[in-house]
């Protein structure tokens, strides 16, 4: 939960989209480039095929409200780490 705040408070210098390509398209390059002491064998920071899967659905769009991110029980519909599920909301009736 503080790291979602402290990503929203980004946005005091970068624009939504920019800051959510920092924490995860950018960290990954960056994470890449530790060479062997990177400790995830597949790709990441990538939505493709053969890459490593954490992915986050939110209920509403990020790029116009970042801040949907602080509150991941309400706003987050579906988590999944290395492609397991740890969330899905999606199968829950309303």
């Amino acid at each position: 939960r503080l790291q979602n705040a402290n990503i929203t408070k980004l946005t005091r210098w970068f624009t939504p989209a920019e800051t959510l390509r920092m924490v995860t398209h950018d960290n990954a390059e960056l994470l890449a480039l530790s060479g062997r002491r990177n400790p995830y064998p597949g790709k990441l920071g990538v939505v493709e095929e053969g890459a490593l899967a954490d992915l986050l659905l939110v209920d509403g769009d990020p790029l116009q409200n970042i801040s949907l991110l602080e509150n991941p029980e309400k706003n987050l519909v579906v988590i999944m780490k290395n492609g397991v599920v740890y969330k899905n909301a999606l199968t829950q009736s309303h």
